[in-house]
């Protein structure tokens, strides 16, 4: 399916696609399929992909041996503004890109963490005791999480062209890197869309499976096809599964998933 809900861009844009490649954001949460989505259509038509490293990829250096749902207000913070990092350096070259995801992406997952808690996907009783514990700083991360929101908005008014957005239909894995419950999981998803309707980019629902997905997508922006689709879904599916067996058989990988003593899960519980 496909749904346009913002105006065409101007002459002026157009001119400027046409004059550098099309900058295209694919928009989703949590395990809508990004990864396989833009891998199949950067292979099927040749225009590069790119990306940030996963939360687990960043967490494996910037703090070994812990999982999402682990971390502090300040660390989850370095976590954001490093996949930030990576995005505005891999979408400054030349040329077109697809990206997986959009400079926004992390501050919707932050901002949703303002709205129901920092480990959305905790029980009750963390959850209110994360709550209580936040109060004092509370103010402050409202005010930040303001700011970053209007910094990464500018830069997607400037950046991208237009955004195609995957909606949930698939069940996230549960691997503890994706400490997300789904009411989360679905208000991260509205705040996406919300936020493209606030900023005016053009932007497209597109669902289905990933042949119908980059079939859809590449029919909406007439792009030329350099692979046939079955050969880009199959290479592109063996890349991802790839990538992924190689991070879960990092051993600091498997360190994070062993169960945390009592001691140290109330220590986690209890910071903000």
């Amino acid at each position: 399916m496909g749904n346009t809900s913002t105006p065409a861009p101007t002459s002026a844009s157009a001119a400027a696609t046409m004059q550098r490649g099309l900058h295209l954001a694919i928009s989703g949460t949590y395990s809508s399929g990004k990864s396989t989505t833009t891998e199949t259509l950067s292979m099927a038509t040749g225009i590069p992909r790119t990306h940030a490293m996963t939360s687990r990829e960043i967490l494996l250096d910037l703090v070994p041996g812990k999982q999402v749902q682990e971390l502090s207000a300040m660390e989850l913070t370095m976590l954001g503004l490093r996949r930030l990092e990576e995005r505005i350096h891999n979408e400054s070259g030349e040329g077109a890109f697809i990206s997986d995801g959009s400079v926004i992406h992390e501050w919707i997952y932050g901002e949703a963490r303002m709205r129901v808690g920092i480990n959305p996907g905790a029980n009750l009783l963390v959850r209110t005791v994360k709550n209580v514990a936040g109060l004092p700083v509370k103010r402050f991360y409202r005010q930040y999480m303001d700011a970053y929101g209007a910094v990464a908005k500018a830069r997607a008014k400037r950046i991208y062209d237009a955004y195609v957005h995957l909606p949930v239909e698939f069940e996230m894995k549960a691997d503890g890197h994706r400490p997300v419950s789904e009411p989360f999981r679905r208000m991260s998803d509205e705040l996406l869309i919300d936020t493209l309707e606030e900023l005016e980019i053009p932007y497209h629902v597109v669902g289905g499976s990933v042949r119908e997905r980059v079939e859809r997508i590449v029919e909406i922006f007439d792009l030329p096809l350099v692979m046939p689709l079955d050969e880009a879904i199959e290479r592109a599916g063996a890349k991802v599964r790839e990538a992924t067996r190689v991070l879960e058989q990092d051993a600091r990988f498997h360190d994070a998933q062993r169960v945390k003593s009592l001691r140290r899960r109330i220590s986690y519980a209890m910071r903000f």
